[in-house]
């Protein structure tokens, strides 16, 4: 759809995101050391060993022994540190450079992190309960971006924010109409796309998630809907 660039729209309250960069490198170094940088076989390997499988989850079938790294309910989290392609990587990675810091400005570093992992494991949990008894691993930091853009969209719909549109068009539009129509074409799918490869309803999890979060852990005296721009 759109692949974000940059936003104008600066810090406030801290110096330096360094809980969102942690997280970037934290995904980039698992895909590039443990996903073998894109190799089939440690892609399925670590999505089984580490991705979230509802049938597993909801200790319904175990795993092979030899897949067995980690108890079952840590792949609410650990799923969302995988990814299954470079491109999978650099559109959830681009999504949180540009939207993550800002969010992290808002909650303080401590906050954010907490943030994030519970928007990871709020849509983990939301693919999970659709089909309990799925043995499809879900993998990708999507559900907990999506949380990211709930955030930022209700922080600040009137920042600019530039993109790349359809991979070639560059485009400068607010925050409120580019996010919001990424919001709508996500609820769209999770709803339309029943046999689609990309879990949607994780999304959407993710989404909710971001959306309820940001108003109790933002920080006090942070406005929502940029009303300090007023």
């Amino acid at each position: 759809m759109f692949l974000p660039l940059h936003d104008q729209n600066g810090l406030a309250h801290v110096r330096r995101p360094y809980v969102n960069l942690t997280i970037i490198a934290a995904n980039i170094l698992i895909f590039l050391v443990f996903q073998g940088a894109g190799d089939d076989q440690a892609i399925g390997a670590s999505s089984y060993s580490f991705g979230l499988i509802p049938v597993v989850f909801f200790e319904m079938r175990e795993l092979a022994e030899a897949l067995r790294m980690q108890p079952d309910w840590m792949s609410l989290v650990t799923y969302s540190f995988l990814h299954g392609s470079f491109m999978h990587l650099l559109g959830n990675m681009l999504f949180l450079w540009v939207f993550g810091d800002n969010v992290e400005d808002a909650m303080g570093h401590v906050r954010y992190l907490v943030f994030y992992l519970a928007c990871a494991a709020a849509a983990g949990l939301a693919y999970a309960m659709m089909d309990t008894r799925s043995e499809v691993p879900l993998i990708g930091a999507s559900g907990a971006v999506s949380g990211v853009v709930a955030a930022y969209l209700m922080l600040h719909p009137r920042v600019k924010v530039w993109v790349l549109f359809l991979g070639r068009i560059p485009l400068r539009l607010t925050a409120f109409w580019l996010l919001g129509a990424w919001v709508l074409y996500q609820i769209f799918n999770a709803v339309t796309a029943a046999d689609s490869n990309v879990a949607w309803i994780a999304h959407v999890g993710g989404l909710a998630a971001g959306a309820v979060l940001v108003l109790v852990l933002r920080r006090r005296g942070v406005p929502l809907f940029d009303k300090n721009l007023t």
